[in-house]
């Protein structure tokens, strides 16, 4: 039997199960009227976002494609590399889209459960982000199967004088631009969303909480709908469309390597094969989610963990067979430890996340203890927990690289090492599935908590509501931290893969990466920087959009008469407009930097510098995404920790100075850090893609 065909089943299997839990949580009751007419106008406004945005992009990648027209008509690419660019825009984009809907019909639904029991309102909750983690793995292995039979039918079909050589050269090939595809419309939703949600929640939470002194998603708040829109435009849209590309990137990058391994066929289907298993075990881990009334954090958090944990036990028995069935007998051991590695990683970053964010250790505890002097040491304690959480993520990405490198053969050969590196990155993702489930599930129980309060539904509710995103802001961690370090390993296989591309196009083409090579210092130089500007600028959108909304938001206290005493409406549509404005401007500059910069390198500094380039954008990006993405996390967790009664409670000083850490560290977790993983992968497929243009014009 063809391993493709079981891809192609558990992309059907995730898609059923997808449409299953979609189901389930439309049945559940929505609530009241005015719980419903809440969440239509997120909902309305969320799309309107998307499709404004999904218009944008859609020139952007008109302009890429007729580019790389152009360059398959000269012969530096293959002819369905446009149209594999295209389609992996699109199913990233899909995943998004159909994981906003979702989340957006499941907010009233998810408040309403909860008004029965803390059970009932994580089972909707949580049934709602399995339609988005389902929808990612089954689309991202739709894509994958389609563009394998295809290839596989006109090279046999076709052009029967084909060598089984072409072929493979010619699937892995249109996968990477197939990714590139993916990364690039990842990039602008993780940053139009980003730019989005943190602009509102920041205008938000400045003027409502700090100076005017009323509760969060309070209905008088003029920016309280916005930010209930940015949730799932920024944290459930552009976090599934993420999550696509990190999941899609990480197969399609060892598939390129199994044909430098020696592995043919075999070695290409190994990936595809253990997400498809992935897919299964993460079906059969989601129906362990479930936990009891009055459940601390801690149970909340063992509940989802019960999931994960028994996906990733189930995954590592399949794998064993998986390999073993493709891969020669004297190399699946290694291979099935790589991917052991992997999943091992991948559990210990996850583990390292949740110390570092979750109020219920030490760091995050001590972090809002620092809020009884002020904001000023709120944000010192922050940024200084973002850098120390970096140091064990950075020897776990080690450990794990010398682990696969060697179990799979790097010793003898240096082409099977890496691809034992990629394949550790597969086994780190492979139950994206539920892994994602638990991830999506927070930005939904965020928007119920601001539904009850909008609503004035009984204390209890909110109190659930906020146990349950107080638990959603660590798994969303957790999930960070599984797509930067699967970025880590994927991009070290990328890089490889761009060497490899450099000599299939010209194999006497002399290489010299050491540091000592002026081209590939400064290309190192300018990688290391890359990430740094990266975020700047997505910072700086984020501040700029702020800004305006700030301005709004007193406008309307100040003016509109009667809002304060609960006697008028405010202009919610105007802060969603103004925040969809903003985010579709200034996210063009940072999106742009990853097409753009690795082609201005290679056409001056030529293939040397572009490897300098991949490899300084690798190290720094890696250790600063985990440092914003934690820091962030710890901020926000620390607020959440105060309001829970600690340190004087809501609107006590240190809640008001915990709240200015929560919002530095907004744009942190849910803009800048996020991307940056994206941004990492990003730059190496545009190497590769780009690479036969460089080899061909370059200054140096």
């Amino acid at each position: 039997m063809d391993a493709m065909l079981l891809v192609a089943a558990g992309a059907v299997l995730a898609l059923a199960f997808a449409a299953t839990m979609f189901r389930r949580v439309k049945g559940q009751p929505a609530g009241t009227p005015q719980m419903e007419k809440i969440s239509n106008a997120v909902s309305s406004g969320a799309t309107a976002y998307l499709k404004r945005q999904y218009k944008g992009v859609a020139i952007f990648f008109a302009v890429v494609f007729c580019i790389l027209l152009v360059m398959a008509a000269a012969g530096l690419l293959s002819f369905f590399t446009p149209f594999a660019f295209v389609t992996g825009g699109f199913f990233s984009g899909l995943a998004g889209f159909i994981g906003m809907k979702t989340a957006t019909m499941a907010n009233c639904r998810t408040a309403n459960a909860a008004s029965e029991s803390l059970n009932r309102g994580l089972r909707v909750a949580f049934s709602a982000g399995s339609v988005m983690g389902f929808t990612v793995v089954g689309l991202g292995l739709l894509d994958l199967s389609f563009w394998y039979f295809f290839l596989r039918f006109w090279y046999t079909t076709v052009d029967p004088a084909a060598t089984s050589e072409l072929l493979i050269q010619s699937i892995t090939s249109n996968l990477l631009t197939f990714g590139m595809g993916a990364s690039s419309m990842a990039l602008f939703a993780r940053v139009g969303g980003g730019i989005f949600t943190k602009a509102a929640d920041v205008g938000a939470d400045l003027v409502g909480k700090v100076e005017a002194g009323i509760p969060e998603d309070d209905p008088r708040n003029p920016a309280a709908i916005a930010d209930n829109v940015g949730d799932n435009v920024g944290d459930v849209a552009g976090m599934g469309a993420d999550l696509y590309e990190s999941y899609v990137g990480s197969i399609v990058s060892t598939s390129t390597l199994a044909v430098a391994a020696g592995y043919g066929v075999g070695g290409v289907g190994v990936p595809m094969l253990l997400a498809a298993l992935g897919v299964a075990c993460s079906i059969v881990g989601s129906f362990f989610v479930k936990t009891k009334e009055g459940a601390s954090q801690k149970n909340l958090l063992a509940a989802l963990r019960t999931g994960t944990y028994i996906a990733s036990a189930l995954i590592m028995v399949c794998a064993w067979f998986a390999v073993h069935w493709l891969l020669p007998a004297e190399n699946a051991l290694g291979v099935f430890i790589a991917v052991i590695s992997g999943l091992v990683a991948g559990v210990a970053i996850g583990a390292i996340t949740e110390y570092y964010t979750s109020d219920t250790y030490k760091p995050t505890q001590r972090l809002s203890a620092s809020s009884e002097t002020g904001s000023a040491t709120v944000i010192i304690s922050g940024l200084s927990l973002g850098m120390l959480s970096t140091v064990a993520p950075v020897v776990i990405v080690g450990v794990s690289v010398l682990i696969s490198y060697f179990c799979a053969g790097g010793a003898a050969d240096f082409n099977m090492g890496l691809y034992g590196v990629g394949v550790s990155a597969v086994g780190m993702l492979s139950t994206l599935g539920i892994t994602l489930a638990t991830d999506a599930y927070g930005p939904i129980a965020d928007n119920a908590g601001g539904i009850a309060e909008m609503t004035h539904m009984p204390a209890e509710v909110r109190q659930r509501t906020d146990a349950l995103d107080s638990l959603g802001n660590t798994t969303a961690a957790t999930g960070k931290g599984f797509a930067i370090g699967s970025a880590a390993l994927t991009a070290l296989a990328l890089i490889a893969s761009y060497i490899d591309k450099v000599h299939q196009i010209k194999p006497d083409i002399a290489l010299d990466l050491s540091i000592t090579n002026p081209t590939t210092l400064i290309g190192l130089f300018v990688g290391g920087m890359l990430p740094f500007l990266f975020a700047a600028l997505t910072m700086d959108a984020v501040g700029k959009a702020a800004q305006s909304i700030v301005v709004e938001v007193r406008r309307q206290f100040s003016t509109i008469a009667g809002l304060m005493e609960g006697k008028a409406e405010p202009d919610y549509a105007r802060c969603v407009d103004m925040c969809t404005r903003s985010a579709q401007k200034l996210m063009l500059a940072p999106a742009l930097l990853a097409v753009i910069v690795p082609v201005v390198v290679g056409l001056i500094l030529g293939v040397n510098g572009v490897a300098g380039l991949l490899a300084g954008t690798t190290v720094t990006g890696f250790v600063l995404a985990v440092m914003m993405a934690n820091a962030g996390g710890a901020w926000d967790n620390a607020k959440k920790y105060i309001e829970s009664g600690q340190h004087g409670g809501k609107g006590s000083d240190c809640h008001k100075a915990a709240v200015v850490g929560d919002t530095v560290g907004d744009p942190f977790k849910d803009t800048s850090g996020p991307a940056i993983n994206i941004l990492i992968k990003l730059t190496s497929m545009v190497s590769i893609v780009f690479a036969g243009l460089i080899v061909a014009v370059h200054l140096l």
